[in-house]
């Protein structure tokens, strides 16, 4: 079992936006009285402010109403607390969206679960590893495609679709909702490959709690400099917090996944996934632009859940 899959189901943007969080409201009581006893109104002030989840809603649904997000426009949010051990934020969490390069890490830990299998068969070689690298950090195209084809010659020849089927033969309970049924194009429109925020999820939390083989490598892979768009250009994060992620990006997709390794001010480690998918039903006819301001909005969304991480863990 992975500690993510004990998360409340995922809830819709109108769910979240017209319930009452009523665990929440009788939380906030209880904290506040026993503050009052306890001389602690700091206590009871700070767990009366909005859930995370209802914050990212709110957050979101301005964002639409001031026309930076578009109504043809679709997104998916995930956040997890390793400290806490709980899903903070679960919208539309489990609707599979266009994966783009977001796929790429779960190509890496096809070919990781295959040589695995393979043992002296294939073998993790400095090439490998250079090819790795040029998908996860240069995220290119080719690079991942020659990867997929290294594991499928080793599942039958069955291209694309064997890199699902080690996935899901291997972790069933993490790839539950991931479908890989084409190489990337050289033109980079890859449009039916495809992923939910909660399998991105699980599969963060599988890698960091070293769940699946060469996990420690993935991470490597995932944290080297790239332009990410959970800390880069974000105000609030300082240089010193490091991310492990993988971006997504055509004229209809813009996503983020990654573990975000901040510390508290005594030192220790206080981490947490971040997932955030901006799904467009057509084409952007100015990609650089549309690309440029939904990254954006989700460093918005990002500065947001760091806020509230800071604010709960004390963080550095």
């Amino acid at each position: 079992m992975y500690g993510d899959n004990t998360s409340p189901r995922a809830l819709s943007q109108t769910e979240v936006d017209s319930a009452m969080d009523r665990r929440s409201f009788i939380l906030t009581m209880g904290l506040a009285g026993s503050g009052l006893l306890l001389g602690m109104p700091d206590l009871a002030e700070a767990n009366s402010r909005p859930t995370l989840q209802r914050q990212v809603a709110s957050l979101v649904k301005r964002m639409r109403s001031q026309g930076k997000i578009r109504s043809d426009e679709e997104t998916s949010w995930s956040v997890y607390d390793f400290t806490g051990r709980k899903k903070l934020v679960s919208i539309n969490e489990e609707i599979p969206r266009q994966a783009a390069s977001m796929i790429k890490p779960f190509v890496a830990q096809a070919f990781f679960y295959t040589a695995e299998e393979q043992g002296s068969r294939l073998r993790y070689t400095s090439v490998v590893r250079d090819t790795m690298e040029r998908m996860i950090r240069k995220s290119s195209n080719s690079a991942t495609n020659e990867i997929m084809q290294i594991v499928s010659r080793y599942n039958g020849n069955g291209g694309p679709r064997a890199v699902e089927a080690v996935l899901k033969r291997n972790a069933p309970n993490v790839y539950r909702q991931t479908y890989i049924v084409e190489y990337i194009p050289s033109n980079g429109r890859t449009y039916r490959n495809k992923a939910s925020a909660r399998d991105y999820s699980r599969f963060l939390y599988a890698l960091w709690n070293g769940r699946s083989p060469y996990s420690r490598e993935l991470l490597d892979l995932m944290a080297l400099p790239n332009h990410d768009r959970i800390t880069r250009g974000v105000n609030k994060i300082p240089s010193t917090v490091r991310v492990y992620d993988k971006t997504g990006s055509t004229a209809r997709l813009c996503g983020n996944m990654g573990i975000i390794e901040c510390r508290d001010r005594r030192g220790r480690p206080r981490p947490y996934t971040f997932v955030g998918v901006i799904q467009k039903r057509n084409r952007a006819s100015a990609y650089g632009t549309w690309i440029t301001n939904r990254s954006n909005r989700m460093r918005e969304v990002s500065n947001l859940v760091y806020s509230y991480m800071r604010d709960q863990h004390r963080l550095a």
